[in-house]
């Protein structure tokens, strides 16, 4: 058979062939925007041609600095099909972190959001490698900037040769692009993807037991595409031909449920908290999310609640997933096999509630101290991943011995496996509450505390105790900020008794107006565990 290089060039070319006509929606600063593939096509060969005229040759690193929109669209295609390395940068990080990442990366040239201009100001003084900035916006005229030098994209891309070809034999094996992760502690890793990983891993994407994506679909990726791709999203559905709607700058849960009904969306992603936030919005709006076929969350667990609330209240299917930066990202998805449709309405939805089963092409096994687990829902151990979108080592980095062993990348993640082969996150290893000697999950405290009915947000640590060395310590956000009080303190935990054995409540309950999240909508656990680490001890 054929030796077929398997690359992003075969993506876009299809789209253009086959696709033409399908829509790419996209909210901007002052609008509305919409064009058609064939228009997207035109405008990415013109911009890779005017970054050759740049200077950008294969291997060369450009970052983007943007929102989801169609320029940040156009870069995803124009740059790695012309052998450059798309470097999609978070916004969300800390200063000191972006201009590391720039740095580590080496990128000569950035994409920057008129909208994120002063972040960049700040520390365009500490950037050693980057040569000029293109600055996204549809304004005609450069706006008032520190930067220099500075391209309007709209301007650099008029000169653009629209019949720019890009080379047939790229080398799969080659870097489309880098992302780096969200740092709890050091500095963030580079993860590098190739173009054969992102071609396998759009595949996955499509296959009827993962997400089913189609040309038939209207895609919404509420996850950023400054994180993992916007797990994979725009690659795919350009390829399989899928209607876009970018949700463009600081998207908020009513502009995003708007979109949803405007558009007719069928599938649309985003975290966990994302999904909490739109399902309070829409009792206030009553949007008409009859289009939807799913909604997919990953990032962080769902609890249980959540996706009963959207499949019991909204009628709206909840596709539960997991992965990470390491994986390019999708690793599961809880769809039920066949027969078990035919389970209790708990047995359902308990196994709706897990990370699910390992899509196609990836191998998975997990190992605790004593070897790989029993597949019994008790045994717990640490995730290990291979496969053809799964990384084998950071980005010039020392940790990655750490991380990569033996073939295998060890995720840090602890899980369960079912007997049907349901994988179920118990924690992080660094989140996972060490009391007594015995292992506490975060998650399924958090989780159960969500499915209260006062409760809007929840969030478990362990903190250091005098006699258990750690002790579990909730965090809750209540929907109503009246209710408090001690009682409803104490209704929370009796709510808790009633799941778990004695040893698992949390000692106490501290009530916050709100969780404080990362740069991709976790909980910043780290942040809660340095100010209540203390709380127990009372030193």
């Amino acid at each position: 058979m054929g030796n077929f290089p398997l690359t992003l060039r075969s993506l876009f070319e299809r789209s253009q062939t086959l696709f033409p006509k399908k829509e790419v929606v996209s909210r901007t600063s002052s609008g509305i925007h919409r064009y058609t593939y064939a228009d997207f096509g035109r405008r990415a060969k013109q911009l890779s041609s005017s970054l050759q005229v740049l200077g950008v040759k294969p291997g060369d690193r450009v970052a983007t600095f943007a929102w989801n929109h169609h320029w940040h669209l156009e870069a995803y295609f124009a740059i790695p099909c012309m052998e450059a390395v798309l470097h999609t940068v978070n916004i969300r990080l800390p200063a000191e972190h972006i201009a590391y990442i720039l740095n580590h990366a080496e990128d000569r040239f950035l994409f920057v959001d008129e909208t994120l201009l002063p972040i960049i100001e700040k520390i365009q003084d500490q950037l050693t490698t980057i040569e000029g900035y293109i600055l996204m916006t549809d304004k005609k005229q450069l706006p008032p900037t520190s930067l220099h030098p500075v391209y309007l994209y709209e301007n650099m891309i008029e000169g653009g040769d629209p019949q720019y070809t890009y080379a047939a034999d790229i080398n799969e094996s080659a870097p489309a692009g880098i992302c780096y992760t969200s740092a709890t502690t050091g500095n963030p890793k580079g993860v590098v993807y190739s173009h054969r990983g992102i071609y396998l891993h759009s595949l996955s994407i499509g296959l009827a037991d993962t997400l089913g994506l189609s040309e038939r679909d209207t895609v919404l990726p509420i996850v950023p595409m400054f994180h993992v791709n916007a797990w994979g999203l725009p690659f795919a559905s350009v390829w399989f031909g899928s209607k876009q709607v970018l949700p463009g700058p600081s998207p908020t849960p009513d502009i995003l449920l708007r979109l949803i009904a405007e558009e007719k969306v069928t599938i649309a992603a985003g975290v966990p908290t994302v999904w909490t936030a739109a399902l309070k919005v829409q009792e206030l709006l009553q949007v008409d999310l009859s289009s939807l076929r799913a909604v997919v969350c990953g990032g962080s667990a769902a609890p249980r609640s959540l996706i009963e609330s959207y499949e019991q209240r909204l009628k709206v299917p909840f596709y539960h997933a997991y992965g990470m930066t390491e994986t390019c990202p999708l690793v599961t998805v809880a769809r039920l096999k066949s027969y078990q449709e035919e389970a209790s309405y708990d047995e359902q939805y308990d196994a709706r509630a897990t990370q699910g089963l390992l899509v196609p092409g990836l191998d998975m096994k997990i190992v605790g101290p004593r070897g790989e687990v029993a597949w019994d829902g008790k045994e717990m151990g640490e995730i290990l991943l291979r496969g053809p979108w799964v990384a084998t080592e950071y980005y010039k980095d020392a940790r990655t011995q750490e991380s990569f062993q033996d073939g295998w990348f060890y995720s840090g993640d602890i899980a369960v496996i079912d007997p049907e082969g349901f994988v179920k996150l118990v924690d992080r290893a660094k989140d996972l509450v060490k009391s007594g000697g015995e292992w506490i999950s975060s998650l399924d405290l958090e989780n159960a505390l969500m499915a209260h009915p006062n409760v809007f947000e929840a969030c478990v640590i362990g903190v250091p105790h005098p006699k258990w060395d750690e002790r579990p310590l909730a965090f809750v956000v209540l929907k109503d900020a009246a209710l408090q009080t001690d009682d409803n303190k104490e209704d929370l935990l009796t709510f808790l008794a009633n799941k778990f054995t004695k040893w698992w409540i949390p000692d106490d309950v501290v009530f916050l107006n709100e969780i404080p999240k990362s740069s991709v909508g976790k909980f910043m656990k780290r942040g809660l565990r340095e100010q209540y680490q203390t709380y127990f001890t009372g030193d």
